[in-house]
């Protein structure tokens, strides 16, 4: 395939006015979608700025690179533009951007595709080449630049397999060592960037250059969109002076154990090649210690903010809990559909129940965010604390809000025990993962959720109970109101357990005909998932495109009276998703009560509502409470960054 195919002359702009990076990106991003190119601009940009938050595509030297592989796209483009003053586009090198070439990858691209792609992006390492395109006045005169370009590469290609024809048959690609074969000096690099589609393989040219002009032999592994390609053996790590990891992305690291290992962003891979080389050769760079880590490290994920650090940590234990809120979830959903037409001993009611509920998925909700969050902070290690700590949270009734602290806990404590066994004889090193690590970071985890967490969270739980039961039902309406905030305030916590008790102690209490309670419970219990739903469907610009999908299938929880199901919303976005919620539920809660409704049940939200004493109202009160939290989080959320 000819580069060419994928620079398209009508999307091309020879002119560009945006005077801004956001500016140049809607100019693009419209030149795509007036071509046809997209289908959906909205999700194209998301990602663009998704992209551009993890580290900007402006490399430096003028180029800027804005790329996405997405559904949204729906044939394979690059569009070239030139902008004759230049965009401040945050780039690497602090100089304006005049050559932009936004990237637009389907999800399905195919191999050929990508290789296109790549061999694109190599060329722009290019000096000269740059430099021509800077001069080109239309498109016609970009495309044959690049044809010219292209066929000489090709002409190149042939020659070098004509000339090793008839004689010894040269090494496979992938495993050709570039630089002097008379040199001594040897160093392996591995390149990678987050969609694998442009500064992976410009990372990888820029370091061969370099080190062929240098005298230097290296050999590149490349973390693209297709995968590691290139990989490195285990003779030529071993062989290596130095180890260049030129990654924005997480990349095997524990066979780099015992070397001197570089660690740096992909960026300078394609602006700092030559100072990369230098330290490598040397040796200049910190011997890596893997002591028993997983595989994965994010090397230039380093040199992010405290704010940023936190946040992926805290992204790692949610993405991994979503699967089981929304299976969990939905199998619940289903039960309680069924129950209205099947007796509760049905046996397919008690399977869905079974698979879904507390002794199935929603039972590891809690250890599973715990331990993923612990294993981002402190590696492999921390993952069996994290997990039983959570786990510990969930028995105390911490809730979700014991669960981040536990995994935080037990992440942070495993980075002290690495700390305070530094010192220790190198003899001693196989027995930290498989010895040290897990007996201590249990020991102290689990001793400060014990001594600490349970007795304060079981205190607060005793502590409310007692406090609702003295309250009594006398007036109502401030009781619904209390009873309503409480369960979204921790959303299976110590607040939600204790309104949840009170409301079935009263329950049971009447021979099950009092649900006055249960009614502000469950209202109050159903507004958070549907709060998230309305937020993230009507104001779908700040809402990552995971998010809004997870946001659909809150409608079927919330309705379901299945509160965790806002569990992942309120645990990236604490303050804002917590505080609408807990003002719709309070709302909720407090219109069942001055409306009298009684909900003989202790649970089924929606499908349960026609045994309500008015279940319009019942509705209505719910729908009333979701809106005010809805509307309070989309008006109150910041947009999604823009890089």
């Amino acid at each position: 395939m000819k580069i060419t195919d994928l620079l398209i002359k009508e999307t091309m702009i020879m002119n560009l006015q945006a005077a801004s990076k956001e500016a140049a990106i809607d100019e693009l991003i419209a030149s795509l979608a007036a071509s046809g190119r997209i289908n959906d601009p909205v999700l194209f940009k998301q990602k663009i700025l998704e992209r551009e938050a993890q580290s900007s595509t402006g490399i430096g030297g003028g180029i800027a690179m804005p790329h996405a592989k997405t559904r949204a796209v729906n044939e394979p483009t690059v569009v070239f533009a030139k902008s004759a003053a230049g965009v401040d586009f945050a780039s690497l090198d602090e100089e304006p951007a005049k050559l932009f070439f936004m990237i637009a990858a389907p999800e399905g691209a195919g191999n050929m595709h990508m290789r296109t792609l790549a061999a694109l992006s190599r060329l722009l390492i290019e000096s000269e080449f740059i430099e021509a395109l800077m001069n080109a006045r239309t498109p016609d005169e970009v495309v044959a630049l690049f044809d010219a370009k292209q066929a000489e590469a090709e002409a190149k290609a042939k020659a070098e397999e004509a000339a090793s024809a008839g004689g010894t048959k040269p090494e496979a690609p992938e495993r050709v060592i570039v630089g002097n074969p008379a040199s001594q000096s040897f160093v392996v690099a591995v390149t990678a960037c987050p969609t694998g589609i442009a500064h992976t393989f410009m990372a990888e040219d820029a370091l061969k250059k370099k080190a062929k002009e240098m005298g230097v032999n290296i050999r590149v592994e490349t973390n693209g969109s297709e995968g590691a390609q290139n990989v490195l053996t285990a003779d030529e790590i071993a062989r290596a002076s130095g180890v260049i990891i030129a990654a924005d992305k997480n990349v095997e690291m524990a066979r780099f154990a015992g070397k001197p290992v570089l660690q740096r962003p992909v960026s300078d891979g394609i602006r700092k090649p030559e100072e990369l080389i230098t330290k490598a050769v040397k040796g200049e760079a910190p011997i890596y210690r893997s002591e028993g880590r997983g595989g994965d490290e994010a090397p230039a994920a380093k040199s992010g903010s405290v704010g940023s650090k936190i946040y992926k940590d805290l992204m790692n234990g949610i993405s991994h809990m979503l699967p089981f809120v929304v299976g969990g979830g939905i199998l619940l959903a289903i039960s309680f559909l069924i129950e209205q037409t099947a007796s509760v001993d049905n046996p397919i009611v008690k399977l869905l129940q079974t698979l879904g509920g507390g002794d199935g998925a929603f039972h590891f909700l809690i250890p599973i965010l715990a331990g993923f969050i612990a294993l981002s902070i402190g590696d492999r290690p921390a993952l069996m604390p994290g997990m039983v700590g959570g786990f510990m949270a969930l028995n105390s009734n911490a809730g979700f809000l014991g669960g981040l602290a536990a995994g935080f806990l037990a992440g942070y404590v495993v980075i002290l025990l690495r700390k305070t066994f530094a010192g220790l004889p190198k003899t001693l090193d196989g027995l930290k993962p498989i010895l040290l690590y897990p007996v201590f970071s249990l020991l102290i985890t689990g001793g400060i959720m014990f001594y600490l967490f349970d007795p304060v969270f079981s205190w607060i739980n005793e502590g409310l109970i007692d406090g609702l039961n003295h309250l009594g039902t006398g007036n109502a309406v401030l009781l619904g109101l209390i009873l309503g905030g409480m369960m979204a305030i921790d959303m299976g916590g110590p607040f939600n357990k204790a309104a949840y008790t009170f409301a079935i102690g009263v329950f049971t209490s009447s021979g099950n005909t009092n649900g006055l309670m249960m009614a502000a419970v469950m209202a109050g219990g159903m507004v958070p998932p549907l709060a998230i739903a309305l937020a993230t469907t009507f104001f779908k610009h700040k809402f990552t495109e995971t998010e809004r999908k997870s946001g659909l299938t809150n409608y079927v929880l919330g309705l379901s009276f299945i509160t965790e199901g806002a569990i992942p919303f309120a645990a990236a976005d604490p303050l804002r998703v917590l505080t609408s919620c807990i003002i719709g539920s309070a709302v909720a809660g407090g219109l069942t009560q001055l409306w009298n409704l009684n909900v003989p049940a202790p649970h089924g939200g929606i499908f349960v509502a026609a045994l309500s004493s008015n279940a319009l109202l019942f509705i209505l009160a719910v729908l009333i409470g979701s809106v005010i939290s809805g509307l309070t989080l989309g008006l109150w959320k910041k947009p999604l960054k823009t890089g």
